[in-house]
């Protein structure tokens, strides 16, 4: 199978799981937003935040390990049964203990707190054996655990929160029952258990994967300082009804991580096993100009529905949202375009380049907000996010070069900004018949921009059709 055609594969697979989780979070919104008062929500979406920031340090992010490493030793069980033993062990034990930590350090009553607890072991744990899964070449087993979490935590938050009206309890609930299902589900997907051996549990093998796990570690807290800081500076400067309000306005913009995440989890894998190719760097830059076509494709797409989408998924008092979501979608494109770069990084072993990169777009982060937040409000968030990600972009696509020769096409990008700008300024306009004309331009600056590959689908289908 071709690079292409492989890349193309994974991305269709593992955009089962990032798609249907995501339609099924969009669901789960409305509920949340008109079931909760904005200080349960602002608080809910806090403790979503913080997940993906506590466990991860207190584990090393050794489960960032287990797909390069088990990557590479498809074909040797025993080494496989080493590295998954080594991670599920480590990460069991330090979970554990830091959450008995974060138990005495949470505040709300015991209830909540357990749940908390609850939710971030359950999470931590099914992520790790999804990474292990990814590893092992069992990409189906990580989109189906993907879509079986969220859409429990669709059908527990209907229960707790709709019906029985536990309020920020009953979402916490959810969020922790749907993590734990999951877990089960993936855990007996592909028989997890037939790959631990405490007999091959090496502490040189612990030492191998945290060499490269633990730079991953300020990356993963820069990158969530980028994509969350700035609710704790809203909520702590402007309140949590003010978060309340920005949590909202990310959730249509998250939409672009639909084809960003999948194609992005593929493109690593990709680019990690082409990386030993005499012809990478070709490789490597002719995907970055497929990049920013599919990533100014899906910025196209959702701009282009965003007046519709806003209606109908975000419930109550949130009008304000509206004006932070193009901004943020903008933002998104350039994050797609890093995250591209850092997989090339991720395919060298290159991770304390993707350590320091990332500190540096946090700490532009945390000083824009800082710097504008008393002066525009919630804008000061939306627009250091955007400043962060072009910032990291730019400064990997010089960074990389000393790993990679890939080249940009200037042209190519400069034109599909111009467009984009275009885009965003007829959305803040907010007038049915100018909706109307950016919803027509949307369509044209995509199907220019892939027409080649409408091109190519055409021919194969037309082939297919004569065939019969």
């Amino acid at each position: 199978m071709s690079r292409q055609s492989n890349l193309a594969k994974n991305t269709l697979i593992l955009s089962i799981g990032t798609f249907l989780p995501k339609l099924a979070s969009f669901f789960t919104l409305p509920i949340l937003t008109g079931y909760l008062t904005k200080e349960e929500y602002g608080t809910y979406d806090l403790i979503t935040v913080l997940v993906s920031l506590y466990l991860p340090i207190m584990t090393v992010q050794i489960h960032t390990a287990a797909f390069r490493f088990l990557l590479d030793k498809r074909e040797n069980k025993e080494r496989q049964k080493s590295i998954i033993t080594t991670i599920l062990v480590f990460t069991l034990i330090t979970s554990i203990l830091s959450l008995l930590l974060l138990m005495f350090l949470l505040p709300g009553s015991i209830g909540i707190r357990l749940a908390i607890c609850g939710y971030y072991i359950a999470d931590i744990l099914v992520n790790s054996v999804r990474q292990i899964s990814r590893g092992v070449g069992n990409n189906f087993s990580y989109s189906i655990s993907a879509v079986i979490s969220s859409i429990c935590k669709l059908l527990l938050a209907i229960v707790f929160v709709l019906y029985l009206k536990m309020g920020l309890l009953g979402g916490t609930l959810a969020l922790f029952g749907a993590s734990f299902i999951s877990l089960i589900y993936i855990s007996f997907s592909f028989h997890i258990w037939r790959y631990i051996d405490f007999k091959q549990l090496s502490f040189q093998e612990l030492k191998n994967l945290l060499g490269y796990s633990w730079p991953m570690v300020p990356n993963h807290m820069s990158m969530w300082v980028i994509s969350a800081s700035d609710r704790f500076i809203v909520s702590g400067i402007l309140g949590l009804g003010a978060n309340a309000i920005y949590a909202a306005a990310t959730k249509i913009p998250s939409l672009i991580n639909l084809a960003q995440n999948a194609l992005n989890m593929a493109w690593t894998e990709n680019a990690s096993i082409s990386e030993k190719d005499k012809d990478s760097d070709l490789y490597y830059t002719d995907m970055l100009g497929v990049m920013v076509n599919l990533q100014t494709t899906a910025f196209t797409g959702i701009i282009a529905v965003v007046p519709l989408l806003f209606r109908i998924l975000i419930k109550g008092d949130y009008a304000a949202s509206y004006n932070h979501i193009p901004i943020l979608c903008y933002a998104i494109f350039f994050q797609g375009l890093s995250l591209f770069l850092g997989g090339i990084y991720v395919a060298k072993k290159a991770t304390k380049n993707v350590g320091i990169t990332s500190v540096l777009a946090a700490l532009l982060n945390i000083i824009v907000n800082l710097s504008l937040i008393k002066f525009i409000g919630i804008y000061a968030a939306s627009i250091s996010t955007l400043v962060s990600y072009i910032a990291l972009f730019s400064y990997r696509l010089y960074n990389v070069q000393k790993l990679s020769k890939i080249t940009l096409n200037i042209k190519q990008f400069i034109v599909v900004n111009i467009l984009m700008i275009l885009e965003l300024f007829l959305c803040y306009q907010k007038n049915t018949y100018i909706n109307i004309l950016n919803f027509v331009l949307c369509c044209v600056v995509a199907f220019m921009l892939n027409r080649v590959l409408i091109k190519k689908i055409v021919q194969k289908l037309r082939g297919k059709i004569r065939r019969k």
